[in-house]
């Protein structure tokens, strides 16, 4: 069993009569908010069986293996601050980026696969918070442009870059702990 992601300790200010306070709290990763990996796992399987029906993708991903929908969960998984199943497995980056060297994907493309991944997301139950989507809404926009840049003829991607990471735009709101009112 792969050992726990670390989660990130922050400061906040709650307010306590009046004056303000800090209180430590821990934050989860986005890969644990999410529901670890079952819930990766959830989002791409309802993800690719769309993605195959869709007559804008469904020809880039005719010949998918069957594997793929968990190869990606793992991806995302990682960059969410899961265990490092992708890059032990897979080799990292520089494998997904290989993925897609070549394949010319048009922003037409690009938009629809930003569109029925968030669909995905809402159908396998991934959480709804504004926090939450913020953050998955900003790596599947950055991703995906990044897909789009390194798959165009010509384009060179660096074979050394680093897996990436991904985590809160702002941390979940909690509810206070006990002694924290």
């Amino acid at each position: 069993m792969a050992a726990s992601p670390p989660r990130t300790t922050r400061y906040v200010l709650v307010p306590r009569a009046a004056r303000w306070w800090t209180r430590r709290v821990s934050v989860p990763t986005l890969y644990e908010w999410a529901g670890g990996a079952p819930a990766f796992e959830r989002l791409f399987a309802a993800f690719y069986v769309k993605v195959r029906a869709d007559p804008e993708l469904g020809e880039l991903f005719r010949d998918m293996d069957p594997g793929h929908p968990r190869h990606v969960a793992a991806w995302l998984g990682e960059v969410f601050g899961g265990p490092k199943a992708y890059s032990e497995q897979r080799g990292g980056h520089a494998h997904m980026v290989g993925k897609h060297v070549g394949r010319a994907i048009t922003e037409r493309q690009r938009r629809r696969w930003v569109e029925l991944l968030q669909d995905a997301a809402d159908e396998a139950g991934l959480p709804a918070d504004p926090e939450f989507r913020a953050a998955f809404t900003g790596y599947v926009e950055w991703g995906s442009r990044m897909a789009v840049l390194l798959s165009q003829p010509g384009a060179t991607p660096d074979p050394h870059e680093p897996m990436p990471t991904w985590t809160w735009v702002l941390p979940p709101w909690q509810p206070p702990g006990d002694g924290d009112a």
